[in-house]
């Protein structure tokens, strides 16, 4: 009985399918997108190495302003002395008096000023740290080198300090990068949710008003934060706060508009303007006149830059000279929600012939 058993049981099993090549079991494991979506984000992590080291591998002093106090006789001699410096490291120009030199620097039109004493051989060079502390540190360099090889001395004061929760003058910096990075998370988070590319014009306004009471949250969070918690930019929180979801905002924007153009692959395009160009050109540890020229160039017209160049002359300059840096945020914010709103339309419209 257990022969014929056993020979029906072999009769109905199947036969196993052949071995597969290695190779055929490759690109069944791993697609040709998923392929080119690790070359894509290897491509990424080198352009951060490359912008990151790039930029502050060897930063160098670039045309910062300064103004020049000098009697009649001496004062176009000075102003050419500094101009003619190799490299140019400063960009030197009259002024008539001190009085008028601080009121440029604590404005924030220009970074420091030389005050020239005809009476004796000791310099008063005026800075201001709550602008930048690398740039200030560059700028003495320069003019104390300047007044040596003239036998001359010089004494730095500094009109415009650092709050003293602000160390180094980084923390508008990080403040800034706090909110576009919750900006552009939110946003994929959104559209890894709900699809990345909106299906239509309506789903994609929802999503942009869902970001409203994010963004006013995120930016209020930022400036407790930073003010009445940490103590490290104080006195300006509702121009905090404002700026701060406006940032937000202006990220996450600019991330649902890649999303809907490009998908998935739209949240690695986010990452590449507001990380991998973004923060290296923003002006944290080093402002932008002492970067490369590619890192100088773009870093006011990118929402790190203009928002942490926004910040820091809210607190520190009494918040002027920020309608050019507030103009560029609001751009970003307009032209993103343009483009995620109405990219659904027009791929609606053009795929509706084909339904038909």
């Amino acid at each position: 009985m257990s022969a014929p058993a056993e020979s029906s049981l072999q009769e109905t099993e199947e036969p196993l399918p052949a071995k597969q090549g290695f190779l055929s079991e490759l690109q069944d494991a791993v697609q040709l997108r998923t392929v080119l979506l690790l070359v894509g984000v290897l491509v990424l992590q080198f352009g951060f190495i490359l912008s990151y080291i790039g930029a502050f591998h060897s930063p160098k002093p670039h045309k910062i302003p300064i103004a020049v106090v000098a009697p009649a006789q001496v004062s176009a001699k000075t102003v050419s002395g500094l101009n003619t410096i190799a490299s140019t490291p400063v960009e030197a120009k009259p002024v008539a008096s001190r009085a008028a030199a601080e009121k440029l620097i604590r404005s924030g039109e220009t970074s420091a000023a030389l005050i020239v004493d005809a009476k004796s051989t000791k310099d008063t060079l005026l800075v201001a740290s709550g602008g930048g502390v690398s740039e200030v540190t560059a700028i003495t360099e320069v003019v104390t080198e300047a007044d040596a090889a003239q036998d001359r001395t010089v004494t730095v004061q500094d009109i415009v300090p650092l709050q003293s929760g602000d160390g180094r003058g980084l923390s508008g910096f990080y403040l800034v990068i706090g909110w576009i990075v919750g900006g552009y998370l939110v946003a994929a988070l959104l559209g890894v949710a709900a699809g990345a590319r909106p299906v239509t014009t309506r789903r994609a306004i929802f999503r942009v008003g869902a970001l409203v009471p994010y963004t006013i949250l995120s930016g209020l969070g930022g400036a407790i934060i930073a003010d009445p918690v940490l103590g490290a930019l104080t006195g300006h929180f509702m121009a905090l706060w404002g700026i701060g979801a406006l940032l937000v905002v202006s990220a996450a924007t600019v991330t649902m508009a890649f999303q809907s153009l490009f998908g998935v692959i739209g949240i690695g395009i986010t990452v590449l303007v507001f990380v991998v160009l973004g923060n290296p050109s923003a002006g944290g540890a080093y402002q932008p006149s002492l970067l490369p020229a590619f890192w100088r160039t773009i870093s006011g017209a990118l929402p790190n830059g203009a928002g942490t160049e926004a910040v820091r002359h809210i607190v520190y300059f009494g918040g002027h000279g920020i309608g050019g840096h507030l103009a560029v945020i609001i751009a970003y914010v307009v032209a993103g929600t343009l483009v995620a709103v109405l990219v659904p339309a027009v791929r609606a419209r053009r795929t509706a012939p084909e339904a038909g």
